[in-house]
């Protein structure tokens, strides 16, 4: 730390009592200045000398003939008016950081300017703080701290402004220039935690571009604000270094931050550094990490932040969805909501990021606008369609839940090309086992936002195994996963069957005679006895290699098992009687009989349905 001396004759003031203080000397003192409730009992002629107004106090008191002068309002009190006193008499006086400024605006207050004597105490001050205090990084961040009790003096005498330029200034520099202290603890540097064994005491790492962002968390927000308005409008960071500031700046202020969370401290104060945080956001997607965005989102909410900050996070957050994980997106109902999770700004958060594709992105600079074309590459919609998935996966638990917010999140992705569905098949099940008292209606309209042709083998083994999904579906992925088998033997496809075809495009026209009862049928959840028919037997449809592929066999080519399209196919034809009431009726017939039906998915060959046993022991799949 910086600090200067002023005078050389010994410090020879004494106290007596609490509030009195004087000079000892073998002159007698002449004038009692009252400064609060402390009385100074002192000499007129070193003061007058330096001091303006004292001075002009001085006079007034010759003509009442008291004796005594009367300060009540100088900056710092007492302790700043004895630290000028001590000037006065060229007593020795140790300015630095931390009395500096107070120093300052006394000396401002008593008028001690070079108009009065020449080398007075303000000058020496302000050649101090330019010379040393601006100079040094971390005197320059006490000063400002010590800056806000002195206000609004401080502010007038432009030592504020002075302190944050200053501070401003130095973040910016190149880091190759950076050789001052600093304290840097947001990366554990092995050399300065002891670690190292070759450390030689001297720090050989280069300099990180953040390396400032610790000390200034010390300052409270309003002077933040400023420093880094400051250091944004000098254009010379990026905006991830900004951002990074903020983040660490988060964290040091709010207990619980990383949890996602506040815990305690005084709530509007933590809303408002929360405002002032989101407003201090670089324009630049990506300047802030989605993750600390969502952090930020949840702070807002706990604290009621207004719609403003709200809607601003939300907005950056849809910006740069496909970086979220789903713990970040689980944030928490307000007290007194039915459901654990606040569902419906997460819809917000996936509207924005499908805005970016709907038109064009403005992106605000100042007062500048430019205009750009939103456009979602595919990597990021399936990103953030699997990040969907697993949140409704997670939500899904919830036992209240509605199942409208379920299937209104998930068609909002519903449009990304996923290669796959077993993330959505997941979050499926997962609802249908946290909810079993939904009605037929709600399964079926709930199952229909899968394809059944884009799960994998062991979500087909899964999924046919599963006593929560409506027959419909259980019939469709073992139809699927049979063309699939035959697919990847090199047999001919078999043709979907009309009254499959019916089933699954949903299609009720005249052609079809099916009953009411037998649509409920289709929707009903499969029974135990029609699932004991095809337990085990899917898995012997498991290819070695995965879905499509197969074990090499002598001549290079890709081959599945034969005798387990076998077993698939007689299993299906064996299945007939279970299946004719639902997918042959007499209408039906008309075009397919359900016997042509039911032998059109498999082979015509009865030993093939002969070698394929129902099995009778249950396998429990959850």
């Amino acid at each position: 730390m910086k600090f200067m001396k002023l005078g050389s004759k010994p410090d020879s003031f004494q106290t007596d009592g609490n509030n009195v203080r004087y000079v000892a000397t073998d002159l007698a003192t002449d004038i009692i200045v009252n400064v609060g409730d402390s009385k100074f009992y002192l000499h007129k002629f070193p003061l007058l000398s330096k001091s303006a107004r004292l001075q002009k106090l001085v006079a007034n008191t010759n003509e009442s003939n008291t004796g005594e002068i009367y300060i009540s309002d100088i900056p710092g009190g007492p302790a700043a008016f004895e630290i000028c006193a001590k000037f006065c008499y060229g007593m020795t006086v140790t300015l630095n950081a931390y009395n500096v400024v107070v120093s300052r605006c006394a000396a401002e207050y008593l008028g001690m300017h070079e108009s009065i004597e020449k080398g007075n105490l303000i000058y020496k001050i302000d050649v101090f703080l330019s010379s040393s205090i601006f100079r040094s990084w971390k005197d320059s961040i006490i000063v400002l701290q010590t800056t806000k009790s002195l206000l609004p003096i401080s502010e007038e005498l432009k030592l504020v402004s002075q302190c944050i330029d200053s501070i401003a200034t130095k973040a910016c520099v190149d880091v190759s220039q950076v050789d001052w202290s600093y304290t840097y603890n947001r990366k554990k540097i092995p050399e300065e935690n002891g670690n190292d064994p070759n450390w030689n005491g001297v720090r050989n790492r280069p300099v990180p571009k953040d390396w400032w962002v610790e000390e200034l968390c010390e300052l409270e927000i309003d002077l933040y604000k400023r420093v880094l308005t400051n250091i944004k409008t000098k254009a010379v960071l990026s905006a991830e270094v900004i951002g990074e500031a903020l983040k660490a700046y988060a964290y040091r202020r709010f207990p619980g931050f990383s949890k996602g969370m506040i815990q305690g401290g005084d709530m509007a104060k933590h809303r408002s550094t929360v405002d002032t945080i989101v407003w201090l956001l670089p324009e630049e997607k990506g300047g802030a990490s989605c993750s600390f965005l969502l952090k930020m989102l949840k702070a807002a909410i706990f604290l009621d932040s207004g719609d403003m900050t709200k809607g601003e996070l939300v907005r950056r957050i849809g910006q740069q969805l496909e970086e979220a994980s789903v713990n970040d997106l689980l944030i928490r109902a307000a007290e007194g909501e039915p459901t654990i999770y606040d569902v419906t700004v997460v819809q917000k958060i996936v509207e924005e990021f499908l805005r970016q594709d709907q038109s064009a992105v403005e992106e605000r600079h100042e007062l500048l606008e430019v205009r750009r074309p939103g456009i979602l590459s595919d990597a990021s919609k399936l990103m953030v369609a699997k990040l969907i998935d697993g949140y409704l996966a997670e939500i899904s638990k919830d036992p209240h839940l509605p199942l409208l917010k379920f299937v209104d999140l998930a068609e909002m992705v519903r449009g990304f090309s996923q290669p796959s569905h077993d993330g959505l098949y997941r979050a499926i099940d997962m609802y249908l086992k946290e909810h079993p008292g939904i009605s037929k209606s709600e399964r079926k309209r709930i199952c229909k936002l899968m394809d059944c042709k884009k799960l994998s083998v062991d979500a087909c083994m899964h999924a046919v195994q599963n006593e929560r999904l409506p027959l419909r579906v259980v019939v469709q992925v073992l139809f699927f996963e049979q063309v699939r088998a035959a697919a990847s033997s090199g047999s001919s496809t078999p043709d979907l069957p009309k009254g499959m075809k019916d089933l699954n495009n949903g299609s009720h026209g005249s052609s079809r005679s099916v009953t009411t009862n037998t649509e409920e049928d289709w929707d009903a959840v499969a029974s135990a006895e029609e699932l004991k028919a095809l337990k085990g037997e899917l898995a012997s449809l498991r290819l070695s290699s995965g879905v499509g592929g197969g074990e090499k066999n002598g001549d290079g080519k890709g081959s599945v098992d034969k005798a387990a399209v076998s077993k698939m196919r007689g299993l299906l034809k064996s299945k007939k009687k279970v299946f004719a009431k639902l997918w042959s009726s007499k209408g039906v017939q008309g075009e397919n009989s359900g016997s042509d039906s039911s032998e059109s998915l498999g082979s015509a060959n009865p030993e093939e349905a002969k070698s394929t046993p129902s099995r009778n022991r249950r396998h429990s799949v959850s």
